[in-house]
């Protein structure tokens, strides 16, 4: 029995508990540090060619869509009448957008016809004293002339003695009133001619007159001002404080238009980048509301100040106990491609700036 027990365990035995093969122990030696060096080189091989291939690129997710808008405000003063558009309405420029009571304007314009018409009258007015003061120099010509003749033959009878003193005295007084006289009517001639006289600045025109044809251009021009129309195409915001029956004052802004021309990014990039910014050089913009949106665009213009610099409050760090934050630089980014979707100004954007590029456009 005991000779063949070593016989009986050694067919009987598990493969499992053989030992293996001297090569493929030697293999395994190997293999496995192999396997765990090669990891972190393919790792590190990876990021060095990623970041060789991105090294030439800036990006910030501070950006936003800026487009062009209009304050509309009403030029004259007047209560709202009708009220044309309504909010996020596109519109056309020159459309109607509200209208202003238009009757104080329409009074204006009739009492600037009124005053044209009193002014042509008392030019017509004018004429005529013009035309009789100088009948009345006729007259006290002929006046003088005859007092005159009278006055040198009383004269002449005095030295010869056939006249009293007291007729050589009448002939005289009488020669001086018609000698006043003459002075008059010369006077209100020229006071005629005067008030028909025009000026340098509107020549050939009466001065009455022409402040009557202002008075009226203005007062239409008023007129044309109560239609308030569109000054651009674009999309109507803030309409909510244009009401019927409000009182509109001059210069109070109604709505805004948010222009439908092609909007730009404003992306507001770190200082530290500014060293390789610059204008011309491609940009790719990215949109938060739009996922699957990328649009291709060009750096149009640096800014000249920093976002702070221009804040309500800007920071004061005069007094020492300040903490150097990086500062943000305004960059616009004009966008190249065609946008099919809307561009809705203040949508989040991402951009992207290759500074490989020479910036030359």
């Amino acid at each position: 029995m005991a000779d063949r027990d070593p016989e009986i365990r050694t067919e009987g035995a598990s493969p499992m508990q053989a030992e293996p093969p001297a090569g493929l122990v030697k293999k395994n030696r190997w293999l496995r540090p192999v396997l765990m060096s090669s990891l972190p080189l393919a790792l590190l091989i990876g990021g060095s060619l990623w970041y060789v291939a991105n090294d030439h690129y800036v990006s910030t997710d501070n950006a936003y869509i800026q487009q062009d808008k209009m304050s509309v405000s009403a030029e004259v003063s007047g209560r709202i009448t009708q009220v044309l558009v309504k909010e996020n309405q596109p519109v056309r420029a020159g459309q109607l957008l509200f209208i202003i009571d238009a009757e104080p304007f329409r009074l204006a314009a009739a009492q600037a016809d009124a005053s044209m018409a009193g002014a042509q009258a008392k030019i017509v007015g004018l004429e005529t004293e013009l035309s009789t003061s100088g009948v009345d120099i006729n007259s006290a010509q002929e006046d003088v002339a005859f007092f005159e003749k009278e006055y040198h033959r009383q004269s002449a009878l005095m030295q010869r003695g056939f006249t009293t003193k007291a007729r050589l005295q009448a002939a005289e007084h009488a020669l001086s009133e018609a000698r006043s006289k003459l002075a008059n009517a010369r006077a209100d001639a020229l006071k005629a001619r005067a008030a028909l006289a025009t000026g340098t600045a509107v020549p050939g025109v009466n001065p009455a007159v022409a402040s009557a044809r202002v008075q009226k251009e203005k007062a239409l021009l008023d007129l044309s001002k109560t239609q308030v129309r569109a000054p651009a195409d674009g999309i109507v915001s803030q309409s909510d404080r244009l009401q019927v029956g409000q009182m509109m004052v001059t210069g109070l802004p109604a709505l805004s238009i948010v222009t439908s021309g092609k909007g730009w990014v404003e992306a507001n990039f770190k200082e530290t980048d500014l060293g390789v910014i610059r204008v011309g050089q491609p940009a790719e913009v990215k949109f938060d509301a739009y996922p699957d949106l990328k649009l291709r665009g060009h750096v149009s213009s640096i800014g000249a100040g920093t976002g702070s610099e221009f804040s309500v409050l800007p920071a004061q760090n005069a007094n020492g106990n300040w903490v150097k934050v990086t500062q943000r630089v305004p960059v616009r980014i004009a966008i190249d491609d065609k946008p099919p979707r809307a561009m809705i100004a203040g949508l989040s954007a991402k951009v992207r700036i290759d500074t490989a590029a020479d910036g030359k456009r």
